[in-house]
């Protein structure tokens, strides 16, 4: 035991130094000549406080004579992203000051919807180079960082009157950064900020080719304003949208030019996190340790130098249910079910983060994670119908398609009733976040057609294997359970039990919770992975722990109550998801926070599954382990 424990921490010293995991671009580096043209992207307006995702062009913006749709992957179409061409257009390293890109006359329902936008804090996502534009922003000491967009516009009240009106962001000042190859003067952009103003634009006569506007100095470079008010958002309102273009050199190469995207400025609490987590481990595995060196090793050498049965039987402990520790529980399918699911988690999950730690499923890789994380699930169908038939075939089952069809239908089905309610309530809001269609048959397909086969060849696979042995065997009578102390009922070891495993990732959960719903980048797999370890070995000692001291109270019920010891911890991530709601977030539409319970449910209900799976892992391991060392007439 305690060598496992020094290689487990020797591997967690060994990953400290890639915490913050590898980066890889996600595309090919683009060479601009001054004067090549600069297309901006448009993507979706998104709120925090709606979680509702929008189509650029669902306001009246300027629009490009034919609106063309960009390519995107799985991924981008679950998170709602919606990329398009724009009127933006810029000439590379040519600078433009005050380039009329459109005038809009607002009417009701326009001017409705732009003030809905501004009251519910909708921002504008734009592309450039594959890189998204952002408002630059500074703390103390010179700290640099982005926030992800533009506002829509502002509310507020003008001097002299106490009525709330709504202007319109409709000047916007770009600037492109780019590193210049001084061989041969070829440029990489690597920055793309914006600035955001107001003005209320005016103008002698209209060209829509060339319109001279009285509020701009194209020769000073200057904003020339008569008044005060800016553009305000009314019904019947002309809007002239302008931009402004600046280039600037930087020293930032291509390969680092989204480092201060995914700048992280709170490492120590992520350090903090890991050691707190850390403790709780070497405190289980002193635990376990006593346990398998002073218990169960004297228990084993003592028990095995008795002679005759008189002296067995007055021994007391968990050697007395040696003879139905292994009889079959409770729903012992739905058993073997939620173990193979929990094992198609666990590989998910793994295989995602490794990838990430190497940098695959960067964010410049827009959708890479989820894309990934969906097809990893689709294809770890296969180990999930080889471990439930393994499991179902020691306990002698002998109807492996029932257990395949189980495995392969239940979780994913309850996951996708959920998905299919919450995407009908988004398809109601008219929000861009709807999976289309054709998507959501996409995602029929990959289940049926391929987790579906994989799961039931899985599972034929399994049922061929020589059913796993118990040690020792099971009587026929079973033994009566004497009555347990309160400390050791179910109902208090299962709600104890997901307190510890919680514990140890609740702090990284509040981190990938504000990226999930503040619309922040994550991008410290480095750390979430030791985490994850940590979570691991966390749950397969907690469980090991509490099984023990139920096995020598003589209670042989331990199946299902190890998985539920740690699984509990799902329960107590759902009601830390309900304390973030109303601690940290400003929902306050009705189909919104349907929206974030439903989504929590899923990840509480998949935590559950995967955390119930490792325990009740270890616990089989533990269990055969320890009744194999000892010898029984």
């Amino acid at each position: 035991m305690w060598p496992w424990i020094a290689s487990l921490c020797s591997l967690l010293v060994l990953l400290l130094p890639s915490t913050h995991s590898f980066y890889l671009p996600g595309v090919a580096p683009r060479d601009f000549h001054t004067g090549d043209t600069l297309q901006v992207k448009v993507n979706k307006l998104s709120s925090t406080k709606t979680q509702l995702p929008y189509d650029y062009y669902f306001l009246n913006y300027c629009a490009p004579p034919k609106i063309m749709n960009v390519a995107e992957n799985l991924g981008e179409v679950l998170r709602g992203d919606r990329i398009e061409n724009s009127v933006y257009t810029f000439k590379m390293r040519e600078e433009e000051f005050c380039k009329v890109a459109c005038r809009v006359n607002l009417d009701a329902a326009s001017a409705k919807n732009f003030k809905e936008k501004i009251d519910d804090d909708y921002r504008v996502n734009m592309i450039l180079d594959n890189l998204p534009v952002a408002v630059l922003w500074e703390r103390g000491q010179r700290k640099v960082f982005y926030e992800r967009g533009f506002r829509v516009g502002v509310k507020g009240k003008s001097a002299g009157s106490n009525n709330e009106r709504y202007f319109i962001h409709n000047h916007l000042s770009f600037k492109v950064m780019y590193h210049n190859d001084p061989e041969t003067n070829f440029a990489r952009i690597v920055g793309f900020e914006v600035t955001a103003k107001s003005i209320n634009h005016e103008y002698k006569t209209w060209d829509d080719k060339n319109t001279q506007l009285l509020t701009c100095n194209r020769k000073t470079k200057t904003i020339i304003r008569p008044t005060t008010v800016p553009q305000e958002i009314d019904s019947d309102k002309e809007v002239v949208f302008t931009y402004d273009v600046y280039f600037e050199s930087s020293d930032i190469k291509w390969a680092s030019r989204w480092d201060t995207y995914l700048l992280m400025n709170d490492d120590q609490i992520h350090w903090f996190s890991i050691i707190n987590s850390l403790m709780i481990v070497l405190f289980l595995s002193a635990m376990v340790a006593m346990i398998m060196i002073r218990t169960v090793y004297r228990d084993i050498t003592k028990y095995n130098q008795l002679e005759t049965e008189d002296e067995v039987r007055e021994d007391t402990g968990w050697k007395l249910v040696y003879g139905d520790v292994f009889r079959p529980p409770n729903n012992s399918r739905l058993l073997c079910v939620y173990v193979g699911t929990g094992i198609q988690i666990f590989g998910m999950t793994l295989v995602t983060m490794i990838f990430a730690m190497l940098g695959f499923l960067s964010p410049s890789n827009r959708g890479g994670l989820m894309t990934a994380t969906v097809l990893l699930w689709v294809f770890m169908g296969l180990f999930a119908g080889y471990s439930s038939a393994r499991l179902y075939k020691m306990f002698k089952g002998t109807e492996w398609k029932r257990i395949a069809l189980k495995t392969a239908f239940m979780f994913p089905s309850i996951i996708f009733s959920i998905f299919f309610v919450l995407n009908a309530l988004i398809w109601g809001e008219m929000s861009s976040g709807a999976v289309p269609f054709g998507t959501m048959f996409a995602l029929v397909l990959l289940w049926f057609g391929i987790s579906v086969p994989l799961v039931f060849l899985g599972s034929f696979l399994g049922s061929k294997q020589p059913a796993m042995e118990n040690p020792v065997k099971t009587n026929k009578i079973p033994r009566s359970i004497p009555d347990q102390p309160w400390f050791l009922s179910s109902v208090y070891s299962i709600l104890l039990g997901g307190l510890l495993p919680f514990g140890a990732v609740f702090i990284e959960l509040f981190f990938i919770m504000t990226s999930i719903w503040l619309n922040q980048f994550y991008y410290i797999f480095g750390f979430l992975f030791i985490v994850f370890i940590i979570l691991l070995v966390t749950c397969a000692e907690l469980a090991i722990v509490l099984c023990y001291f139920q096995l020598c109270s003589e209670d042989y019920y331990w199946w299902w109550r190890a998985y539920l010891t740690t699984g509990s911890s799902g329960l107590y991530l759902f009601l830390y998801s309900t304390f973030y709601f109303f601690a940290k977030l400003e929902i306050t539409k009705l189909v919104s926070g349907v929206l974030y319970f439903g989504y929590m449910l899923i990840g509480a209900y998949a935590f559950f599954v995967l955390t119930g799976t490792i325990g009740f892992c270890s616990c089989l391991w533990f269990v055969r382990k320890i009744y194999s060392s000892v010898k029984f007439d």
